[in-house]
């Protein structure tokens, strides 16, 4: 089994500076609860600690980002990032007493030694300690799963494979999933970027060889060329039987009718919009988009839907009667 871990909120945040503001962080919370998503990165996108430590005041405070997130705790798992090198307890402290279920250590690969201490803090306040090999390329699959292991001796929680340049190939993600998974008894995950334009298929390289986290944020929002899209990891992953417990259908409407227009403000553009993913995932040709536009707005059914459903009946050459009869079906 496979599940989901979302950085829109963390890694999503340097689209807009360091930080979401207030109402992009609920609209956010908010899609990612509803449709059921299980584990949520959030926060400052240097990590808690960076408002102070390294000046990334663009963005909301620590102490503003968790009251944020108090409605929505016991929805999912959340946590917030922290630098290695920005470790302090106090922040530590300050995560545990507000109710974070976990914090997330990173650390350039080979690094991994100056985590010992923020790792071990993290479980002595009671929140799983994850831990980020940042830029993970620069270690051979072996030496990644060395570090791996012996974070895992330390009391870690999970480790995550970072390919934070978007510089991996399948075959390389490959070889360090399948090294690191052999090595720990922890899950491994997978934090990919789309600088190659290899994301989905580099996390589809990772679920085949023993990841068992991927990391996404929503739109793709993340740092330089962005992360895989979570609503596609969603989509990609429920054609192999995994993220059942995910309702796209929810994700995608919360997108299109909230997320999307607010991101419109920081000139932000989703390069796969909701309609065109569900045509990826149904097999529906754009030339019938009219079609069912028009069925799914008098038949007062929802889009997609009705285009996956049609989709299951018809992919070659769906005629309006099948359309509308499918919408009335949806109706029932």
């Amino acid at each position: 089994m496979i599940r989901l871990m979302d950085c829109t909120l963390r890694d999503g945040a340097n689209v807009v500076g360091k930080g979401f503001d207030a109402e992009i962080t609920k609209i956010v919370m908010d899609i990612l609860t509803e449709s059921g998503v299980p584990i949520i990165e959030m926060g400052n996108a240097g990590g808690i600690g960076a408002y102070e430590v390294a000046g990334f005041t663009n963005a909301l405070t620590d102490a503003e980002y968790l009251d944020l997130i108090q409605p929505y705790l016991g929805k999912a798992e959340i946590g917030m990032f922290l630098n290695a090198k920005r470790y302090r307890e106090a922040y530590i402290e300050l995560g545990a007493s507000r109710g974070l279920n976990f914090l997330r250590c990173g650390a350039d690969a080979g690094d991994a030694k100056i985590s010992v201490e923020p790792v071990k803090a993290i479980k002595k306040y009671g929140m799983k300690a994850y831990y980020s090999a940042m830029k993970a390329y620069l270690l051979s699959p072996e030496e990644l799963a060395e570090e791996a292991k012996f974070l895992e001796d330390c009391g870690l929680d999970q480790f995550t494979i970072m390919d934070s340049a978007g510089t991996m190939l399948p075959d390389d993600v490959a070889r360090a999933s399948e090294a690191c998974a052999k090595a720990v008894s922890i899950p491994v995950a997978f934090h990919c970027h789309n600088n190659l334009g290899l994301s989905a298929a580099n996390a589809l390289a990772a679920y085949e060889n023993g990841v068992q986290i991927l990391d996404c944020g929503l739109m793709g929002m993340a740092r330089s060329a962005g992360n895989m899209p979570t609503e596609v990891a969603v989509a990609v992953m429920q054609k192999y039987g995994e993220f059942k417990e995910i309702d796209l259908y929810s994700m995608l409407n919360g997108i299109d009718s909230r997320l999307m227009p607010a991101m419109e403000k920081h000139q932000y553009h989703n390069s796969i919009p909701p309609y065109d993913l569900i045509l990826g995932i149904s097999g529906a040709h754009s030339s019938f988009g009219k079609l069912f536009k028009t069925a799914a707005s008098e038949e007062h059914v929802d889009l997609y839907r009705l285009i996956v459903e049609v989709s299951r009946k018809n992919r070659k050459n769906p005629n309006e009667e099948l359309i509308r009869e499918t919408a009335r079906e949806l109706c029932k």
